[in-house]
């Protein structure tokens, strides 16, 4: 194929970006009509490279070469395997309602605000971030994905920082000073794990030669490329810590309540649903493809942080006050149960953990939006601040009550199939593990059923008592998340068809086979 297809699902959100930006300020509505086509346009692009894949046609397919740091060899490479793609549409799935769910959210502030929020800004920034995530889930030259890797750090800082949420109990300097605090830390914890990991990727490149991941991976197959066992542990402990903090994993989690918190809904969306999942996309196609025995080296380890993930996520959201961090360490318990299942080793834990990140980005986003909703109404985060929302916004409540059984991983909706793929993959591995880490699950429950119960039920409070229901905006930008929630819950084939090829390459990579049942099945 001629056409640079993987380029193009790039670069039109990229120069959607600089033309978004380039509106004037006074033609807001342009400016937010453009970003929504243009998100459109990259669906279109991402629906086409979806339709051209073929699962059982070779590891990287739609593959682009070009000589760019000669020098260096360093190359302008891109590729997709099944993985890749799931995410990709993912990704480009999301954009369009992220951007119809923020249609108001960086509208001028009231008069005598001593901030201004550019509106159109607001748009190129989303748009900056699709095409960086994209070309990060398309690179397999090292160099570039590190590049792109670090670059969206650079918009997702000023969406926090300069668009956050308005809803604040004590006003808007106290806003101003969360909100420029939740950014730096972002930034900060990024920035670590990114230079560490450029150190490893310069480590990578001394013991190499070059940054193609294809051919290091063969190399390394084929026994023409030896590490030695030292070298391997170091190079695959820079690229992990790097992918611990964007995942986010325990210990490195700590940014994500904060960011969250003072982000808007659909950039709230945006992290954890999106630019999260670069972190664990990279733990499968760089840390066990380049660095197989360093990533057995390493599991024990991986395993008990990815349990405290899950338990510890799970109970802090149980005492959570505020709505959107609640949301926030649900989501690490979540990228818990996907590095576990990534590193248990086992076909249907990293089928598991593939499905879990598409099926968490399609929950976290219907729930985050409509919990966005509902404080943009109310002025609050705050749960106590909520009371018997349902007997006057009904659609809403029962919106928000699917999102929350999707978060809880109710069987019948998308995220259950994937939470017992990487369960039953890890058991039967690790038996011990999985049975701690089904104690997420109850809390899970606990968290969600808690919060739906005291925002939605009880008595009507007088401040939600005119409450409007869902506007037909918002039931555009919801209704469809809600539909892939129970058809990929009933149906889930159609993914899994298209990751499990590129997982048995994985599980080659690593040279595991799944553990054999102890009873054989009768014949």
């Amino acid at each position: 194929m001629s056409f640079p297809l993987l380029t193009a699902t790039a670069v039109v959100p990229a120069l959607g970006a600089v033309a978004t930006a380039a509106v004037p300020a006074a033609k807001r509505t342009a400016a937010k009509w453009l970003a929504l086509i243009v998100s459109l346009a990259t669906l279109a692009l991402a629906i086409t490279v979806l339709v051209r894949f073929d699962p059982d046609g070779g590891r990287y397919q739609l593959t682009e070469s070009h000589a760019w740091i000669a020098d260096f060899g360093v190359r302008y490479e891109l590729g997709v395997d099944g993985i890749a793609v799931a995410l990709l549409a993912l990704t480009a799935l999301l954009i369009p309602f992220i951007v119809l769910a923020g249609w108001h959210d960086a509208d001028p502030l009231e008069t005598g605000s001593r901030r201004w929020r550019p509106t159109q800004g607001f748009f190129a920034l989303i748009l900056a971030v699709e095409a960086m995530v994209i070309i990060s889930f398309e690179a397999t030259d090292v160099f570039l994905f590190y590049i792109f890797f670090e670059a969206m750090l650079i918009p997702m800082y000023f969406l926090i920082g300069g668009f956050g949420d308005r809803a604040h109990e004590h006003g808007e300097a106290a806003a101003s000073t969360q909100r420029s605090y939740a950014a730096v830390k972002f930034l900060l914890y990024n920035l670590v794990g990114g230079l560490i990991m450029l150190a490893a990727v310069i480590g990578l490149y001394v013991v190499a030669g070059n940054f193609s991941l294809q051919e290091i991976a063969q190399a390394r197959a084929n026994g023409s490329l030896h590490m030695a066992t030292s070298t391997e542990r170091w190079l695959f402990l820079g690229f992990f810590f790097a992918f611990a903090v964007k995942a986010p994993l325990w210990p490195l989690h700590t940014w994500l309540p904060n960011a969250m918190q003072e982000s808007t809904a659909p950039v709230a969306v945006l992290i954890t649903a999106v630019v999260d999942k670069v972190g664990t996309f990279a733990m499968l196609r760089f840390c066990l493809q380049l660095f197989p025995e360093a990533s057995k080296w390493a599991t024990p380890v991986i395993l008990v942080l990815a349990l405290i993930s899950i338990v510890y996520g799970a109970l802090l959201a149980v005492g959570q006050r505020d709505i959107k961090r609640l949301v926030a360490y649900a989501s690490i318990s979540h990228f818990g149960f996907i590095v576990m299942g990534i590193f248990a080793m086992t076909s249907q834990g990293q089928s598991g953990a593939t499905l879990y990140m598409v099926n968490h980005g399609i929950s976290t986003a219907a729930l985050m939006l409509v919990a966005g909703f509902l404080i943009s109404r109310r002025g609050s985060r705050l749960i106590a601040d909520y009371g018997g929302v349902q007997k006057v916004a009904p659609v809403l409540a029962g919106t928000f009550l699917i999102g929350g059984l999707a978060t809880l991983s109710l069987p019948g909706l998308a995220p259950f199939v994937s939470e017992f793929l990487v369960l039953v993959g890890t058991f039967t591995r690790y038996p011990v593990i999985g049975v701690i880490a089904t104690f997420g699950i109850v809390l899970a429950a606990l968290y969600t059923l808690v919060l739906y119960q005291r925002t939605m039920t009880g008595p009507v409070k007088p401040e939600v008592s005119a409450m409007p229901d869902l506007r037909v905006r918002e039931l555009v930008v919801v209704t469809p998340l809600i539909v892939l929630l129970i058809f990929l819950g009933v149906y889930p084939k159609p993914v899994t068809d298209i990751v499990n090829p590129a997982v048995k390459q994985t599980m080659s990579d690593v040279h595991k086979t799944d553990p054999k049942p102890e009873v054989e099945a009768a014949k």
